[in-house]
């Protein structure tokens, strides 16, 4: 009963906010063109519920020559490949705006663990080990609002098990309200990617 209550919210939310938020990526689509060359949107292979492959649909925010199906955190020097439009892109989150479509597709729902790259085999790995690739992929999560990039794949993966086991209209509520806080804030977002505070960690004890 939840799982279709939940898919019912995302259809109605997903359909609303697309219909208000046109006139935002209209602007955006504008700005990204005359930013850099190369297509607005981008597609990228990722990892659904139960480790299904899906594209996944993003604004562009890097340079069409960027090494393909490689995570932002393992490229050397991110900041060199991301586009200016682009790091304003990612800080304010509006480069996932896009995903409105997978998630009327039924690929993605509104809350839920991000959808890990296909290649990502540590993650998934991971979170299979607490039930997190059984559960539906989603815009924004548990761990989205606890940490977002700055946190290492054990932590993430283990945030994400704990959504999928309480998992429930009420969670939802408070990662949906939680998500605004983080964006405001910009939590979490550190270009360099994954693991950050567990390499911080590090190289100060090195």
């Amino acid at each position: 009963m939840y799982m279709k209550v939940k898919r019912l919210i995302d259809i109605l939310l997903s359909a609303i906010g697309l219909i208000i938020l046109s006139p935002i990526f209209a602007i955006l689509i504008i700005a990204i063109k005359l930013d850099s060359k190369g297509p607005v949107y981008f597609k990228q292979k990722r990892i659904g519920i139960h480790k299904s492959h899906f594209n996944i649909l993003k604004f562009r925010t890097m340079r069409i020559d960027t090494p393909k199906d490689t995570p932002t955190h393992l490229l050397e020097n991110p900041d060199q490949w991301i586009t200016k439009m682009g790091k304003f892109l990612r800080k304010t989150s509006l480069d996932e705006l896009p995903q409105i479509f997978n998630i009327l597709r039924g690929e993605m729902s509104i809350i839920g663990p991000r959808p890990a790259l296909w290649n990502q085999y540590d993650l998934i790995e991971e979170r299979d080990k607490y039930g997190a690739n059984d559960v539906p992929v989603g815009l924004t999560g548990w761990a989205q609002i606890n940490g977002r990039d700055e946190l290492p794949i054990e932590i993430k993966a283990k945030l994400d098990g704990d959504y999928a086991k309480k998992r429930s209209l009420r969670f939802d509520f408070i990662c949906f309200i939680g998500t605004f806080t983080a964006v405001l804030k910009s939590k979490g977002v550190i270009e360099g990617g994954t693991g950050v505070i567990a390499k911080m960690t590090k190289d100060k004890e090195d």
